[in-house]
């Protein structure tokens, strides 16, 4: 391919990992931010907040996770003595810990395939 690009331009490879179902996208790294976000503040509303999106499309990303996995990814419980709030589950921790993993294997051959090509 280099012998096909013009030498005076720099080129890069980029590229974005989902993982979608014949339905609907199911992970992806703005899911995989929104999960880390509910980790830390216990509030899906919260992480909305931190990401800069709308609470309903937090929601509606959320529910998504839930209806594709085969347990729940993420746990709410409203109101109550304590308030209230958000867990991901040991199986969204394990879905982070994976599509991490995969993100960084993607990323790798993303570097090896560039500095093949440029």
């Amino acid at each position: 391919m280099k012998d096909l690009l013009r030498p005076d331009l720099t080129f890069r490879l980029t590229g974005r990992l989902w993982v979608e179902s014949a339905d609907d996208r199911f992970m992806g790294i703005g899911r995989l931010e929104l999960l880390r976000q509910i980790q830390q503040h216990g509030s899906i509303s919260k992480a909305a907040q931190e990401m800069g999106m709308s609470y309903k499309r937090a929601w509606d990303l959320v529910s998504s996770l839930n209806a594709q996995g085969s347990r729940p990814l993420v746990l709410t419980q409203t109101g109550g003595k304590r308030g209230g709030g958000t867990v991901v589950t040991p199986e969204g921790e394990a879905l982070i810990a994976e599509f991490e993993a995969l993100q960084t294997r993607f990323q790798a051959f993303m570097a090896a395939e560039a500095a093949r090509l440029f």
